[in-house]
């Protein structure tokens, strides 16, 4: 397969189309996290549709002081990754064609949510980010659009837009795709010297210990349920043995920190000892968010939810999280 090169929207829009389109928006740098995206892309295609590779270093969701300047741009590389995990076209416009006469007086506002965690911390930037999403929706016309779930906030304020706004194109969430260290892959990894690195896996390390509590503690819960605290079943666990086991059972279910509580004590360990290490790590936030609408859930809260985290190490920022589910559902 080679893959064409287009600039503009009117050669995009002049290619002829059988099957679906799918596209994969990303700002190039492309790494293995978007060669799974595109992968994804090309099965949701098939062989008679078409897959879309947009690559655009959007301007409008880089605050002062961010690294609009410094952000990779290596179009050649991406070409390649891209043909080799099967997309049909790279879209790389200009800032012109996007953004014709300058920056648009009418933009896309992400709402409360994008105040929330990365937009507290980042003002404007889902305002840009979803400006140019709906830009790029409409210049690529597409029948459905995929996004990584590494960007949990952003892919939460794509899908509520498509919704709110009456986009007709199917909004497709793809997993995180990490490092065999666990470090979620991202563009910006490649700033990180060998020491930061080592620091900034409490990222994915937290995330992991929150996860595992949650399901230690589940297991527990469960564990208590199926032996109920009676004389009579105490007695008869005790001639088969399992009383300690029973009695353990309950005691912790009832004693340790539990539901999120429990998460996020055990993710902020590890954070908390990051903090301590050289160079060390700068919290931004640890939350955990009802993903609807990402607000931080209480402590008797049942459903699905994401544990999020952003840091900096160094000069770097970078963020990661991981989904999970509190109730009788997990």
């Amino acid at each position: 397969m080679t893959t064409a090169l287009l600039r503009t929207a009117e050669e995009l829009h002049a290619r002829a189309r059988a099957g679906r389109r799918v596209v994969v928006m990303t700002m190039g740098a492309l790494h293995e996290g978007h060669a799974t995206l595109i992968r994804a892309a090309r099965q949701i295609a098939g062989d008679r549709g078409e897959v879309v590779v947009t690559v655009f270093v959007n301007p409008l969701q880089f605050g002062a002081g961010e690294d609009l300047d410094r952000y990779p741009r290596t179009l050649d590389a991406d070409l390649k990754v891209a043909e080799q995990s099967g997309a049909d076209v790279v879209f790389a416009p200009s800032v012109d064609e996007v953004y014709p006469g300058g920056e648009p007086q009418v933009r896309v506002s992400a709402g409360p949510m994008g105040e929330r965690l990365e937009g507290a911390v980042r003002p404007g930037h889902f305002d840009g980010m979803l400006t140019v999403v709906a830009k790029l929706l409409h210049l690529t016309r597409p029948d459905v659009a995929l996004y990584g779930q590494k960007d949990a906030q952003q892919l939460a304020l794509i899908r509520r837009m498509a919704r709110d706004l009456n986009f007709g194109v199917e909004i497709v969430g793809v997993p995180t795709v990490r490092e065999e260290d666990g470090l979620a892959l991202s563009s910006r990894n490649r700033y990180l010297s060998t020491e930061e690195r080592r620091t900034a896996l409490a990222l994915s390390q937290a995330l992991f210990a929150g996860r595992d509590r949650h399901a230690a503690q589940e297991a527990l819960r469960a564990r208590a349920r199926e032996v109920p605290a009676t004389r009579a079943r105490a007695e008869a666990l005790s001639a088969i043995g399992e009383s300690r086991a029973a009695a353990d059972a309950h005691a912790v279910a009832k004693a340790a920190p539990g539901g999120p509580a429990g998460v996020r004590a055990a993710a902020r360990l590890v954070l908390d000892e990051a903090a301590r290490m050289q160079p060390p790590l700068a919290l931004d936030y640890l939350a955990l968010v009802d993903p609807s609408d990402f607000t931080e859930v209480g402590d008797d809260f049942t459903g699905e939810a994401v544990l999020a985290v952003a840091a900096r190490v160094g000069t770097t920022r970078l963020i990661d999280n991981i989904p999970l589910t509190f109730g009788a559902a997990s």
